[in-house]
Parts: structure tokens; C-alpha cells; sequence
């Protein structure tokens, strides 16, 4: 069978000689060596600041919004991984959706204004499948309003935009590093802050709001990460830049070899870098949707319809709202099977069975 995805390993001994360590110093959680150092070879990797290892992507986004001391009414896609809203309505906050643009298939910037009330507070939006938004109008309109802005750049490890880090906009960017991402530490996810002062108020966050060894400062969770999620972590930075071109040229060979199709890709942001994160294609309609999942699984090959349905139509705590590109677009989006390893005869058999 070929998955939609495969987590990445390292060579097993790599991985040993850091486990190694670990049952030697006995030190396995509450930020020791291992995750202190991935910290830091991250920030220097990723040409940013302020940056924490934490358990997951979803700690992250929940402990963004706390914070910010974000209480209200926060504007975000309804085109997005359940994580993006379930976090809103987990810290007592209400979403706010916007629809999307058709082509980029992020936030419509264009229409955020229109959805600002007294008590909204911030924007929280995804950099769908790592592409990023348009972070200068948002940051724009955050500006003229007062309001927090965060980015879900759970897909973006890697990005640039304007040859800044992507993970530099915003109040607060924050990553996943689960195992099925392009980067991972098996579980776990960073969170960067731009403001020194939001960033020490994290920090105390994800060790319960310790002030040292016998006093608080803020409220807070257990958002650490462990040495072995750490070892991954370290050990799968060595591999970025070979992951990384591997997934390119399935990329290239997928674009080649489905050019008389009648499907389109996302438009990537023209100021971007690409970190070939997923393979999203956008059909017709939903009956060739279904016909050419139908067609793959026949044949053993897993794709995914990523993201559907739509956030806003879907999620039972939230009242139903309907979309209109949104709702097209989920009806009618795919996502190939892209990996490391994953090899080019296997793309092209892919390639064959959808023409």
C-alpha cells in the first residue's frame, strides 16, 4: 500500500547513540540537555528568536492565546485543521470564521475587516499546507484595530516570505512537529514570540507558571517535551535539507506528470520559499473527487481529503455556517501521497491511474 504519508527515521544507531545519553544522565523530561539543544539548533536553523520546544502544536496555539490574554472573539478560517478552532473554544473564546481566497486557499485578508466587532481581540489564521497568508495586509488591519495576531504555521517549517522566517510575523507563530510533518520530533511542536515579554511569560507557562523552585508568576501547563521526543528532534535536523529536496522532486515529477489534467494547485505566495510540505490538488467537482479517490484505493494508493469538511459546517460545539468558497473548496480538495520515502516510479504510477 502506498500512504498519503510517512513519518521520516533517521538511521536507528543515530538515534541510539542520543538514547544512549539519556539512560546514562537518567534525565528524561522538565527541558534537559537534549531539548534545551534542540531549542537552540532550531532558533540558529531557522534564522528566528524566542523560540520554545513544546509538547505539540495544539499546546502551543492554546497557550498563544492565554498569553495574549485573548478572551473574546478571535477571526479565523474555517479552512484549517480542527486543532485551529478547537484551541479558540478551549481557552473560552469565541471563532469568528472568515471565507477564503480561491487560489491561495488562506484567510481572504480582503474580507477580515468586514468581520471585526467590539469584541474581537485578535486574528488567528493558518499558512495552508506551509503557504504562507498575506501577512502584511493582516498585520495591516491588526494594526488599524488593535488586535493580536496569530499564526498556525503548523505546515510552514522552513518557510521564508520576503526572506524572513516565516515564524517572524505576527505576534505569535507557532509550528507542529508531529510525526506526519515534513520536520518532526514525533510529538511536539515550537512557539515563537516576538515580544521579549510575551516569550518569558511562555516559557513560565509551560512549566506550570514556576517562578523558581517554590513560587508562580502566571497560570500554567505542562506544555515541556521530553529528552526521547527531543533525540528525534535532533537527530531528523541533520536530514532537512535531504528531506527537503526529495520532496521537491516528487513535486516536480507530480507537476509534470499531471499537466493535462483538469485539476490546479494553490497559489503560492509570490514572495515565498517552498518547503513541499503536501501535494494538494483542487478538482473539478466533488464526483471526480470521489471517482479518483475511488480509482487510487483500488489500486492501494491512500489519499486524503485535507481539510474536509469545512470548520465552519462540521464541528458540533460550534453553530453551522456556510462558506462559499470554503465549502467548494473542501468539497472538491485532495492531498497526494508526498514523502520521503516515497520514489518516483510509485509517483508515476499515481500519476497514470489519475489521467
Amino acid at each position: 500500500m502506498i500512504p498519503v504519508t510517512k513519518p521520516f527515521l533517521p538511521p536507528q544507531q543515530e538515534y541510539q547513540d542520543l538514547l544512549d545519553g539519556i539512560w546514562q544522565r537518567q534525565w528524561l523530561t522538565n527541558m534537559g540537555p537534549l531539548a534545551n539543544e534542540l531549542e537552540e539548533k532550531l532558533q540558529k536553523h531557522l534564522s528566528v528568536s524566542n523560540t520554545l520546544f513544546v509538547t505539540n502544536g495544539t499546546i502551543a496555539l492554546q497557550m498563544a492565546l492565554k498569553a495574549l490574554n485573548i478572551t473574546g472573539e478571535v477571526i479565523t478560517t474555517p479552512f484549517s485543521f480542527i486543532a485551529t478552532t478547537s484551541s479558540i473554544v478551549w481557552e473560552g473564546c469565541t471563532p469568528v470564521f472568515v471565507d477564503i481566497d480561491a487560489q491561495s486557499l488562506n484567510i481572504d485578508a480582503d474580507k477580515i475587516e468586514a468581520a471585526i466587532t467590539s469584541k474581537t481581540q485578535a486574528i488567528l489564521a493558518t499558512h495552508v499546507y506551509g503557504n504562507p497568508c498575506d501577512v502584511e495586509k493582516i498585520q495591516q488591519i491588526a494594526d488599524k484595530h488593535n488586535l493580536k495576531v496569530i499564526y498556525d504555521a503548523a505546515h510552514a517549517f522552513g518557510v521564508k516570505v520576503h526572506g524572513r522566517s516565516i515564524f517572524e510575523y505576527g505576534d505569535i507563530s507557532t509550528c507542529s512537529l508531529h510525526a506526519t510533518k515534513l520536520y518532526h520530533s514525533i510529538e511536539g511542536g515550537l512557539i515563537m514570540a516576538k515580544d521579549e515579554t510575551i516569550f518569558k511569560k511562555l516559557k513560565s507557562m509551560r512549566n506550570f507558571g514556576f517562578a523558581g523552585s517554590e513560587a508562580f508568576d502566571e497560570l500554567g501547563i505542562n506544555g515541556k517535551n521530553s529528552e526521547f521526543h527531543a533525540a528525534m528532534g535532533l537527530t531528523n535536523l541533520n536530514y532537512v535539507d535531504k528531506i527537503h529536496q526529495k520532496r521537491k522532486a516528487l513535486t516536480e515529477a507530480y507537476d509534470k506528470g499531471l499537466t493535462g489534467f483538469t485539476a490546479y494547485k494553490p497559489q503560492w505566495h509570490s514572495k515565498a520559499t517552498l518547503n513541499y510540505a503536501y501535494y494538494p490538488i483542487i478538482l473539478k467537482n466533488e464526483e471526480m473527487l470521489l471517482k479518483t479517490l475511488k480509482k487510487l484505493k483500488e489500486n492501494n494508493i491512500q489519499a486524503r481529503r485535507y481539510f474536509y469538511p469545512s470548520l465552519a459546517n462540521s464541528v458540533p460545539y460550534l453553530r453551522t455556517q456556510s462558506f462559499k468558497v470554503a465549502d467548494a473548496i473542501a468539497k472538491r480538495v485532495v492531498c497526494l501521497p508526498l514523502y520521503y520515502d516515497l520514489d518516483e516510479g510509485e509517483v508515476e504510477k499515481i500519476i497514470g491511474l489519475i489521467n
